[in-house]
C-alpha cells in the first residue's frame, strides 16, 4: 500500500517540525507540505491533493481551522483536526465544516497514527474525551442547566449586547455580568462569547 500523504497545518513552527519529525519515523505516512495558515493551507491542499489534512483550530490572523476545514474536505481529501481545543462550539463546528476526525494534542503518537490511517479510509477517528462528550449529547446527558438569570444573560448576549449593556438592560452591575459570564462559559464547555451563543442555539437553550 502506497503510504498515507499528509498535509500539516498549524501556525506554530515548533509544533510543525514536532510532527513532521514524530510523523517522519511512520514509513506509511508521508508529509507532503506544511501550512502556517489557513488560507495557505485551502491552496496547498487543491494543488497537493493529500489523503489527509491535519489541522489545528486556532490559527491566529486569517481564517481559522474550521474555515480552511470547509474549503478543503471533499470526499478524496479528508480533514483530520488537531488541536488543544475540545469544547462542544470547537467540536460541533469542526464536524460540520466537513472534518473526518477531530483528535487531541495530548493523545499519544500511536493513536495519532491510527487516526490518520482511519481518517484516510474516510473512517471517523476522535479522541476518547471528545467521543465521550458527543455521545453525551447524542443521549441528552450533557445538557447544561442554566439560572433563570443565566437564561436572561444568554439572551441578552445572543442579541450582540455588550456587558455594559446587558447590565443596563438588566439592572444589575457589570462585576455581576461577567461573574454569570464566567458560569455560562463553564457550563456550556465554551471561552467565548460567540461560542456560547452557539452552543445555547445547538442545545436549544435560548427561547
Amino acid at each position: 500500500m502506497p503510504p498515507v500523504r499528509i498535509l500539516l497545518c498549524d501556525d506554530h513552527a515548533v509544533v510543525r517540525a514536532g510532527l513532521l519529525a514524530l510523523l517522519g519515523s511512520e514509513p506509511d505516512i508521508e508529509v507532503v507540505g506544511e501550512a502556517g495558515t489557513g488560507e495557505e493551507a485551502v491552496a496547498m491542499a487543491a494543488k497537493l491533493r493529500p489523503d489527509v489534512v491535519l489541522m489545528d483550530l486556532q490559527l491566529g490572523a486569517g481564517i481559522d481551522g474550521v474555515e480552511a476545514t470547509r474549503g478543503i474536505a471533499t470526499p478524496e481529501v479528508h480533514v483530520l483536526v488537531l488541536t488543544t481545543y475540545d469544547t462542544d462550539a470547537d467540536i460541533t463546528r469542526a464536524i460540520e465544516a466537513g472534518a473526518t476526525g477531530y483528535l487531541l494534542k495530548a493523545e499519544r503518537p500511536e493513536e495519532l497514527f491510527a487516526a490518520i490511517h482511519a481518517a484516510a479510509q474516510g473512517r471517523t477517528a476522535l479522541s476518547a474525551p471528545v467521543a465521550s462528550r458527543v455521545m453525551d449529547r447524542m443521549r441528552g446527558t450533557g445538557r447544561p442547566t442554566l439560572t433563570e438569570r443565566e437564561r436572561d444573560i444568554l439572551g441578552q448576549l445572543a442579541r450582540g449586547l455588550g456587558n455594559r449593556e446587558i447590565a443596563r438592560a438588566l439592572f444589575i452591575s457589570e462585576a455581576t455580568v461577567k461573574t454569570h459570564l464566567g458560569r455560562i462559559y463553564a457550563k456550556l464547555g465554551v471561552d467565548t462569547r460567540a461560542g456560547a451563543v452557539a452552543v445555547a442555539k445547538e442545545q436549544r437553550l435560548l427561547p
